[in-house]
């Protein structure tokens, strides 16, 4: 198959709210930053992201999301293997105490799975483990990096915070972030959620690093397919551009409580139609009525579970 594929972008969203929601022994407060996710919350309606980022309204747990996680977690720990150990079957055997552990860490989890359907689920992250594998062959590269978090404040002051799954570097020093999707491709609906996530990865390495990606890619295991972004130092440079305002309104949006719904295809995927006014609903009282009494609004009380423009058509290469 040729032609461009598309991104979720939900499945980040809800990994990373998973990622929130996991334990830790107290919150603690970081600074609030830009990331890949919440700005396309903001994007695609102002008041999700209030929910998510301000209010930090509880989502019901998915077995999708979960899933997503249990096999990022076993890719994670494939290639802290040497690499004549990262089998197929090496992997596949990390499913079930990889779920043991992160189960004990999230309880939630084992109530979504009635007992009969655990056997069925956990073969269905096997299988996408499995799909990695005809992705990739990992006994012939070694990742530079996994799980990395980064950090840069760029142009005016905007704050900018990423996850990347995996960094690779050739021995000429070329770089790849790769990003894995245990989801199936989709359609058009998402390609710019997909775009927007690429580019917001290579500027967190362009402005950390100094350099170019040469290359982004979106694994997804859901049914083998991947898709490839080779950035330019223009384009990149553009996109940033692109951040400032959007930042700008977030922090205004904060101060003012002015979050509005912004009604569109995504909302068949919203767990807030109860308090959404597009459906009948009332958002609840805006935590910070009062700016001038409001905590600080540069910062986020968190818990920590550890411690633009579109691109031509020609620079997305969907393979297979």
């Amino acid at each position: 198959m040729s032609g461009p594929i598309a991104s979720v972008g939900a499945m980040s969203e809800e990994a990373e709210l998973l990622r929130e929601s996991m334990p830790a022994a107290e919150p603690v407060r970081r600074h609030l930053a830009l990331s890949a996710s919440r700005a396309s919350d903001y994007k695609a309606c102002p008041l999700l992201y209030r929910f998510r980022a301000v209010d930090k309204l509880p989502e019901p747990p998915s077995l999708e999301a979960a899933r997503g996680t249990l096999v990022h977690a076993v890719l994670e720990e494939l290639f802290g293997l040497p690499a004549v150990q990262r089998t197929e079957d090496a992997a596949v055997a990390m499913v079930l105490p990889t779920w043991e552990r992160l189960s004990e860490e999230i309880p939630e989890w084992r109530s979504m799975l009635e007992s009969d359907q655990a056997d069925t689920w956990l073969e269905s992250a096997r299988d996408r483990v499995r799909t990695y594998f005809d992705l990739e062959d990992p006994t012939r590269f070694s990742a530079e990096s996994r799980e990395l978090l980064l950090e840069v404040e760029i142009g005016d002051g905007v704050p900018l915070r990423g996850y990347l799954d995996r960094v690779d570097v050739a021995p000429n020093g070329a770089l790849r972030i790769v990003d894995y999707k245990t989801g199936r491709a989709p359609g058009e609906l998402f390609e710019q959620s997909a775009l927007f996530q690429m580019k917001f990865y290579a500027l967190l390495v362009l402005r950390t690093r100094g350099v170019v990606p040469h290359q982004l890619k979106l694994l997804y295991l859901g049914d083998s397919r991947w898709l490839t972004y080779v950035p330019s130092e223009e384009e990149l440079l553009s996109f940033e551009r692109t951040l400032t305002p959007l930042w700008s309104a977030m922090l205004l949006a904060r101060r003012t409580g002015d979050f509005r719904p912004r009604p569109g295809k995504m909302c068949s995927w919203c767990a807030h139609h109860a308090l959404c006014p597009e459906f009948g609903g009332t958002p609840p009282p805006y935590p910070f009525p009062d700016a001038a009494e409001a905590p600080d609004l540069t910062t986020e009380a968190i818990v920590e579970p550890n411690a633009g423009a579109a691109a031509p058509p020609d620079r997305l290469a969907g393979v297979r």
